[in-house]
């Protein structure tokens, strides 16, 4: 479809006041759009840098390198690849899209893109939050094992400690296969944890945990009491020093003997892996929880984005910094599976293990073994530290902006300051992380990993996918592009928007119903009334979906099926002051918009 000039003319105009998103108005009496009074990046690197940052997080190190050797090994990167490709990038590029056009957080921007399921928005917020309260204990732990490495004996090295099972203890590495337990993992349940024999038996707060997830939050308030201000600055060290590490551990850890064994372990394709679908849905999954889609964190962080920013570029620079990080991360970590198994002389399928027991088991048994221990050991913890805290800072950013978004004038009338907000949500963050740093707060952690990481994740997905690209539609989303980038997608991602995404999310949604398995710690399966709590949990978040359906249902007026067809449609169409160029022709031509 051809546009007129003088359109053209409107269209190709960057600059913010003339260009201004769907959901602000322009104050009266004022020059300056409302949304001139929101925050933004001092410059597009810090954004991209803050996003790299809260997509590279721990699960990079721990979670892909075993996904991919137990997966297929080479294989595993087809798939995995494939999803970069046709959910990643696209998926990212549309939150993207979403938090920068309407400079709202996500629970602000879902009411207006589609009234019906505007409670995903809240969703999102919701499980955010929620993970971000027991996120932070990984950063405690991680502080715990950063302090211990400067002695000049590392700690998890011997079985001549008060904390030791002398009767089962291992100073080496035994191995999966036998009864034995390594000195390492000891020092993880008995010294770090002090764990007791099950969630029913919570045994007293771990008070040095308590102190290290004091500072954890202390180190998060630090870094993004200014908002965006100080988040940007933050992330050019927090973002970028991890890089530094793994590379210098791969320099090392190559030199090894039997690194190669662990690195060919690692590479190693294993091609009729990739006619199980089990392998695909891994692959779709480890994209989506890697990237950090429907966590509402990518569009709570593009919200404070200048409104032409590019955004396709930065989603392709995060999609792609993140998968070469994952890979880069497994190289490191089989090479020094490798070197453990060549030092102990066991197969490297023995060693390698899931969850944070590869970077808080396995690996610091690995530095006790290098040479220069003393240097390695800080370093890897310290970079362990980096990584966390970049995903924490945008968990936590999506509840600040949801509450300034909601609630800032009355909020801000009451405390003042917005640095208080920003304290008061640290602090409720650090009480309900409490149970965590228990005697039995191993338990609940996992629990409330599985239930919030796993289930509800990709049910917020599914809608949240289902409210944007087909409620509110493609080609609404293409005009918002062309309105900030000039021109409109291309048909890849049009393409992936419109069929390709929904269809693989809702896949992997019914392959994680069918494959559901109950939440277990190694070998110690919950009660009945912990699979009830954990259910709770998975529903604090989910159930603001349904309840956002039916208070838009009835508050609406007519018969149900005139109720409904109202809160499908988007205040794109019903904002009368909507400043989008000859608004009378938009739902003449977004039709013609996907197809040009």
């Amino acid at each position: 479809m051809e546009v007129s000039a003088e359109k053209s003319k409107i269209l190709s105009n960057k600059r913010d006041y003339a260009l201004k998103p769907l959901d602000h108005k322009v104050i009266p009496g004022s020059s300056v759009g409302a949304e001139a009074q929101r925050p933004t990046w001092s410059g597009r690197l810090e954004f991209v840098l803050a996003s790299v940052g809260y997509a590279v997080g721990l699960g990079n190190v721990w979670r892909f390198p075993y996904l991919c050797y137990s997966s297929g090994g080479g294989a595993f990167m087809v798939p995995y690849l494939i999803m970069v490709l046709l959910c990643g990038i696209p998926l990212l590029f549309m939150e993207f899209s979403v938090g920068q056009y309407t400079r709202l957080g996500p629970v602000h921007a879902f009411a207006k893109i589609c009234p019906l399921l505007k409670g995903v928005g809240l969703a999102t917020v919701v499980i955010s939050f929620v993970f971000s309260t027991y996120y932070n204990v990984l950063m405690s732990w991680a502080l715990y094992y950063f302090f211990n490495s400067f002695e000049s004996t590392l700690p998890w090295t011997s079985c001549n400690n008060t904390w030791n099972l002398a009767e089962n203890c291992s100073s080496g590495f035994p191995g999966n296969a036998t009864h034995l337990q390594s000195a390492s993992q000891q020092f993880f349940d008995h010294r770090l944890l002090q764990k007791t024999s099950g969630i029913e038996e919570t045994g007293g707060i771990r008070w040095e945990l308590f102190g290290y997830l004091i500072i954890s939050w202390v180190i998060v308030y630090l870094c993004i009491f200014k908002g965006v201000k100080s988040t940007g600055k933050v992330v050019y060290f927090t973002a970028v020093f991890p890089y530094f590490i793994l590379f210098a551990l791969l320099i090392n850890n190559v030199q090894l003997p039997g690194a190669k064994n662990g690195i060919l372990y690692f590479v190693t394709p294993v091609w009729n892996k990739l006619f199980e679908v089990k392998v695909w849905v891994n692959a779709a999954a480890q994209v989506f929880n890697s990237i950090g889609i429907a966590f509402g964190s990518m569009i709570s962080m593009a919200s404070y984005n200048k409104f032409n920013n590019n955004i396709l570029r930065d989603a392709l620079i995060v999609s792609i910094t993140n998968s070469f990080t994952s890979i880069l991360a497994g190289f490191v970590i089989f090479s020094a599976i490798g070197y453990m198994a060549h030092t102990h002389n066991l197969p490297v399928d023995n060693i390698a293990t899931d969850g944070p027991g590869l970077v808080f088991v396995v690996y610091p048994e690995v530095l006790s073994t290098m040479p220069v221990f003393q240097l390695w050991a800080p370093l890897f913890f310290f970079m362990l530290l980096c990584l966390g805290l970049d995903s924490q800072f945008a968990t936590v950013e999506v509840a600040v902006t949801f509450i300034k978004d909601e609630f800032g004038a009355q909020i801000l009338r009451f405390l003042k300051r917005e640095e208080l907000l920003v304290l008061a949500v640290c602090i409720i963050g650090f009480i309900l992380g409490i149970p965590h740093v228990t005697k039995g707060g191993i338990y609940v952690f996992q629990l409330m990993d599985h239930y919030t990481a796993v289930v509800s994740l990709m049910f917020l997905a599914f809608f949240e996918v289902v409210a944007v690209c087909w409620i509110f539609g493609v080609p609404r989303i293409c005009l918002m592009v062309k309105r900030m980038q000039g021109k409109t997608p291309n048909i890849y991602f049009r393409l992936c928007w419109l069929v390709l995404c929904p269809m693989l999310v809702l896949c992997i949604l019914i392959s994680s119903i069918i494959q559901y398995t109950p939440a277990r710690y190694g070998k110690y399966t919950y009660p009945g009334w912990a699979e009830g709590v954990g259910w709770c949990v998975s529903l604090v978040s989910i159930i603001w979906i349904p309840l956002g359906a039916m208070q838009e249902i009835c508050s609406n007026k007519g018969s149900l099926l005139q109720r409904l067809k109202a809160t499908l449609i988007s205040s794109v169409d019903m904002d009368a002051e909507d400043p989008l160029p000859e608004k009378q022709n938009l739902d003449s031509s977004v039709t013609e918009t996907l197809l040009t």
